[in-house]
């Protein structure tokens, strides 16, 4: 017999008239893993050598906050819902009732640290590689944030599977808890594999275009349990929005790490 969603109330604190919701406090979460993780990966020898500080993590903390609400929110606008928030244009700052986009954020985490990477006086790559290893559990708390929600629901999965769920907001049909698949192989998992390759000295850019293979393909693979939010077909084979968005990670990840590994000036 499928599961039920709990469908819980998205408001975890209500004092008066302030509300904190369950999706900002996942947010918060992610951002206290930045900084606890972080402080493990700079007592790393090749990354305390490099004579980066935990003051350095804490500014970059405040840039990629601004990439992250400002780009996912954007993302979410241009990439899925562009005639809703058309027509409803105010809701386009109602951030707390969730509606993110994952690749609209990451282009706006690139921008912010590139813009500090200026400030700073740092390489921008060199960024890029601190960080990366920082960011896939940060995402998982992000998609835990979506299940609460009971937002981004999967596909209809057969009624056998142990974990199939109805989604009462959607329909009385099982389907995939796809939030879950996603927090744990695109975010979980992908953490583990990176942080392993990341623990040695590598190439200037591999590290972050690793992480960028890894989401990508991790992604592409998660979003057949996803319910798309469009579909494109490519030589008569559904690709969904998720996807789409994904395949220039995974071809710009392959590129990257082989410039990463065959570049004269490897730093």
């Amino acid at each position: 017999m499928p599961l039920i969603h709990p469908m819980p109330n998205p408001v975890a604190i209500q004092l008066g008239p302030l509300a904190v919701h369950w999706y900002g406090l996942m947010y918060m979460l992610a951002f206290i893993l930045f900084l606890l993780v972080g402080r493990i990966r700079l007592r790393q020898p090749h990354i305390a050598a490099a004579g980066w500080k935990f003051d350095d993590l804490e500014d970059m903390l405040f840039y990629g906050v601004l990439g992250v609400v400002i780009g996912g929110r954007l993302g979410e606008v241009i990439f899925y819902q562009p005639l809703y928030y058309a027509q409803n244009p105010l809701e386009i700052v109602a951030v707390w009732k969730g509606g993110m986009s994952y690749h609209g954020g990451f282009l706006g985490v690139l921008l912010a640290l590139a813009l500090w990477a200026r400030k700073a006086k740092r390489n921008v790559l060199d960024v890029y590689d601190l960080i990366a290893p920082l960011v896939p559990l940060g995402y998982a708390c992000g998609r835990i944030g979506n299940f609460i929600n009971a937002e981004l629901w999967g596909r209809v999965a057969d009624p056998s599977l142990p974990w199939a769920m109805i989604w009462p907001n959607v329909d009385r049909l099982p389907r995939h808890p796809s939030p879950l698949y996603q927090a744990l192989v695109d975010g979980v998992l992908a953490f583990i594999l990176l942080w392993l390759y990341a623990r040695k000295a590598r190439p200037r850019l591999a590290v972050g275009a690793m992480y960028v293979l890894l989401y990508g393909c991790a992604r592409f693979f998660t979003e057949y349990f996803r319910e798309p939010d469009w579909t494109v077909y490519v030589f008569n084979l559904p690709v969904s929005a998720g996807q789409v968005l994904s395949l220039p990670m995974i071809l710009f990840g392959l590129c990257a790490l082989y410039f990463s590994y065959h570049s004269e000036k490897h730093v």
